[in-house]
């Protein structure tokens, strides 16, 4: 085995701690585009917590994947520029708290090096768990490198992703972003000039600054959130996706869904370019 694949595989970090507020979980909410509307009620309840008649602040439930921002196994030592989210995945164990002391242990599961010039995909897991030591979350993320393969990792075959149904979607919704959405989003934590520096994008292969894949991510969450979920935070027991494509800020997001049973299958596309851009969604509701 390849020095750099054990390397890679050995990378563990536990007992990282973190704390958040009630304000790093509303300027989530307003990151991923709640709140547009000022007279909705249900959107209304992620973003404020200042009402006349008092209510309980929700957390939407993708929250987890910003409340220990920076947590991770350690430095993989890859070339900046050609680092893309490949996917996420999150097993919520229980509602995120609106304000909470928190740790994440994290470790690298897998590495699959899929050549020189093809990249080297890393997964990575993290546990979030609250002052008691009990579970809140667990994040499952995959990390596309494509100027880092060829080391001479094993051949491992990736896990099949989600199977869609064969069948025209049960429901599809509309999101719009704004122009300025990655600037807000990236407030939440991912500051990478990727998504607010036009020299940097250029350089990277983009014409322009592109949304966060996380933000995407959230914007997905929250499409089911809004629709099969009635709001309902609690109800969530996982939410996966693999990203395919970059959206620019500004752009409309169309999401398709398909229910069946707790499971709902989701994709989204960018109409105006003809471009999907989440592939193989899963949330599982409960």
């Amino acid at each position: 085995m390849s020095a750099r694949y054990d390397e890679l595989m050995g990378l563990k970090a536990t007992g990282q701690k973190y704390a958040y507020t009630d304000r790093d979980v509303m300027l989530y909410a307003y990151g991923i585009g709640m709140g547009a509307d000022p007279m909705d009620e249900k959107e209304l309840a992620f973003v404020n917590e200042a009402t006349y008649t008092e209510r309980p602040l929700k957390v939407v439930p993708t929250f987890a994947s910003v409340a220990a921002w920076g947590a991770g196994p350690g430095e993989m030592n890859l070339n900046r520029l050609l680092v893309v989210d490949g996917e996420r995945d999150i097993t919520f164990h229980r509602p995120m708290p609106v304000a909470a002391n928190i740790t994440a242990d994290s470790s690298v599961v897998q590495v699959y090096d899929k050549g020189k010039d093809k990249g080297v995909v890393i997964r990575h897991q993290t546990i979030l768990r609250d002052d008691k030591g009990e579970a809140l979350a667990t994040l499952l993320a995959s990390r596309f490198a494509r100027g880092d393969g060829g080391f001479g990792g094993p051949a491992l075959e990736q896990p099949e992703p989600h199977k869609m149904p064969d069948r025209a979607p049960d429901r599809s919704v509309d999101i719009s972003t704004r122009p300025d959405q990655a600037l807000i989003y990236r407030l939440c934590g991912d500051r990478n000039p990727l998504h607010s520096d036009p020299e940097f994008a250029q350089k990277a292969g983009f014409p322009r600054p592109i949304l966060h894949g996380m933000c995407t991510y959230g914007m997905t969450c929250r499409g089911v959130l809004q629709t099969y979920a009635d709001y309902d935070a609690s109800a969530f027991r996982q939410h996966a996706v693999r990203f395919s494509s970059p959206v620019y800020p500004g752009e409309t997001v169309t999401m398709d869904m398909w229910k069946d049973g707790d499971v709902i299958s989701l994709e989204a596309r960018v109409k105006s370019r003809n471009v999907t851009v989440i592939k193989s969604g899963r949330t599982v509701l409960g």
